[in-house]
């Protein structure tokens, strides 16, 4: 009677890791993990040109979701965090794309944008919230690092400061690119991001 109560029993939990591993197995690939191929796409900036991901193989793109109206994009623009990074930067094969994926978002808004902040790089849109969902883009700022191999490296905050008043804040994008410039791995692939919430349309 014991043996046939063992014999149960290890039955059922073969059954139990069987089912455990065939679920994980139907479970799909995250479409964002690090490391992977980063979601392409194609939007107008704010001159009505078509900007695809694809125009810029072979180089580092890092991408920064944007909205004029947020007090956090407002704080970072006037202390030309993001300009500063994006000139800092260009002269490395560094491509710096901004996208507003504000359900209301239009070009001349962007344009607008573009003139309040004096940004270097062009402002995408993407009001249909189309590759903001792709990406899982949660807030203003919510930024992206994209290696010359179109894979993803980095995503999260810009720094480790949300409120704006640390002085030994550390820029994650600046460390990140740095580190990739330099051949290394990021150290710090993904960190939680900070900011007003991404309003998207219904």
């Amino acid at each position: 009677m014991r043996k046939s109560f063992l014999t149960l029993n290890v039955a059922l939990l073969l059954a139990a890791g069987l089912t455990v591993a065939l679920a994980a197995a139907d479970k799909p690939a995250d479409p964002l993990a690090i490391g992977g191929s980063a979601p392409a796409f194609t939007l107008e900036d704010q001159n009505s040109k078509s900007v695809s991901l694809s125009d810029y193989k072979g180089k580092t793109v890092v991408l920064e979701w944007i909205n004029k109206d947020c007090p956090f994009v407002v704080r970072h623009h006037k202390a030309k965090t993001m300009e500063t990074l994006a000139q800092k930067y260009k002269g490395n094969d560094v491509v710096w794309l901004a996208i507003n994926s504000t359900h209301n978002a239009n070009n001349e808004i962007n344009k607008k944008t573009v003139e309040e902040f004096a940004l270097s790089y062009p402002v995408l849109n993407d009001s249909k919230g189309d590759v903001g969902h792709a990406y899982d883009a949660k807030t203003t700022p919510h930024m992206y690092i994209i290696d010359k191999d179109g894979k993803l490296v980095y995503k999260g905050a810009i720094d480790s400061d949300p409120s704006g008043k640390d002085e030994k804040r550390v820029n994650h994008v600046a460390t990140a690119l740095d580190e990739l410039l330099a051949g290394k791995p990021v150290s710090t692939p993904e960190t939680k991001p900070y900011g007003c919430s991404v309003k998207y349309g219904k």
